[in-house]
């Protein structure tokens, strides 16, 4: 909050207005012993010295830009151009909250729809929402969108090899609700579909990196008649064939990747799109394009009778705000690179993915365990993976995430995650920092 510089007679008016005297009589109910402890507190600093000390306090972190980095599982370190900042930062967007009055919000309201258009052509869908709080709750956010969809049914089937936090989410959604969430292995086409599910969950990668075919799924989902739900990275989606086109009718990623910076976990921005039919059962806004009564070009809310402010206990959801700032740099980012940009982008990932997945396969006890992938991949190692990573942190060097995080058995198995913000130099490191530390 800004600091308000007010008088004497400002102060004297206040508490007038609330009937006493003086700023004694204001905090009376409050022990005068305990109105101005004593603070230990050290000398205060001067402004160069307070940057001095907050400088060399975050000289002490470990970040994706002063070292050489391949941790992904969830957050890329991915190039965001000066341009999303220059525009996201200023004033008439920073400040911006929720656009219901269309009249005074038509720069907000055209971001959205722009960001939707952008969007839905990235998914193969044909209409996308803004927004959801990150990846994972816009995922469970699909899960309970189609269960809306045919509630007399019971199931929702998910990948075993789903992020295991975005499983996490999920089953803490349903928990207060009647629908089981059941886990399946390997191709999703042979998911043991029956008339009691309503939806199945691909994972396009999966969290341990590999691709697989979806349309064969989304085949099977249908002839079931259940929906198919799929979790992509947006930042394939400019090199690899888009959900839609595989079949998908809900479509749910983490937009981070998309000109936002990993913030040290958040805020992140759930992207959602589907089919028209489906429309009617989205959360989250939805903006469109119309004309006023002189025929002139503007942006308005469209289909709000959906949302929670109107439907209160029918609302298909809770979800209220946006992620506004978030989507907006999304928006951004893609504008910017546009469709060669986001090409060279995913082109660059995959390329750099598979120069490092054959170098560190060709190391002696190291093995590459993906069949297909695009940036990110499973290396089996001959020591554990966790002892790997401390080691190489000391040389600067994070060379993914040990699986033994998020299960304690798998101690030799390593998600690397290659990104085009990560150079040769930077591999080769990698390279030879894994060769020497396994020894």
């Amino acid at each position: 909050m800004p600091f308000v510089a007010n008088s004497n007679a400002d102060r004297a008016a206040m508490l007038a207005a609330v009937g006493v005297k003086d700023m004694d009589e204001l905090f009376a109910d409050i022990p005068a012993a305990r109105r101005f402890p004593r603070l230990d507190l050290p000398e205060a600093l001067s402004e160069l010295e307070a940057l001095r000390e907050v400088e060399a306090l975050a000289a002490k972190n470990v970040t994706a830009s002063t070292c050489a980095w391949f941790l992904g599982a969830g957050a890329y370190n991915h190039f965001i151009p000066a341009v999303v900042g220059a525009i996201a930062s200023r004033g008439e967007f920073l400040t911006a909250y929720t656009p219901y009055q269309p009249e005074v919000s038509q720069g907000t309201l055209q971001a959205i729809f722009e960001y939707q258009s952008m969007a839905a052509e990235l998914f193969g869908m044909e209409v996308v929402n803004a927004s959801h709080y990150d990846g994972a709750t816009a995922l469970a956010e699909a899960v309970l969108m189609a269960w809306h969809n045919a509630p007399s049914r019971d199931t929702v089937l998910i990948p075993a090899a789903l992020h295991p936090e975005y499983k996490d989410v999920i089953r803490t959604y349903f928990s207060a609700f009647p629908v089981k969430v059941e886990e399946y292995r390997g191709d999703p086409s042979k998911a043991p579909l029956s008339d009691k599910v309503f939806g199945l969950v691909s994972a396009y990668p999966e969290f341990e990196g590999e691709l697989r075919d979806l349309a064969p799924a989304s085949a099977a989902a249908h002839a079931a008649g259940a929906l198919s739900i799929v979790q992509v990275d947006p930042i394939m989606c400019g090199i690899l064939k888009s959900p839609g086109a595989l079949g998908a009718d809900i479509v749910v990623a983490e937009g981070q990747a998309l000109g936002n910076a990993m913030n040290y976990g958040g805020p992140f921005l759930g992207m959602m799109g589907a089919t028209s039919k489906l429309v009617r059962k989205m959360p989250g806004r939805i903006v469109g394009e119309a004309k006023d009564h002189e025929g002139r070009k503007g942006f308005v809310l469209t289909l709000s009778a959906r949302e929670q402010h109107i439907r209160r206990e029918k609302a298909v959801s809770n979800i209220c705000s946006n992620q506004g700032l978030v989507m907006l740099q999304a928006c951004v980012y893609l504008a910017a690179m546009g469709k060669g940009g986001l090409c060279a982008v995913a082109r660059l990932c995959w390329d750099k993915a598979h120069y490092a997945a054959g170098r560190i396969g060709a190391i002696p006890g190291f093995k590459v365990e993906n069949g297909a992938f695009f940036k990110e991949f499973l290396v089996r190692t001959p020591v554990p993976a966790e002892a790997l990573s401390e080691k190489l942190s000391r040389r600067c060097v994070v060379p993914g995430l040990p699986l033994s995080r998020y299960y304690p058995e798998r101690k030799n198995e390593l998600l690397v995650c290659v990104t085009e913000a990560c150079t040769k130099a930077q591999i080769d490191l990698l390279v030879q920092s894994l060769t020497e530390a396994s020894k």
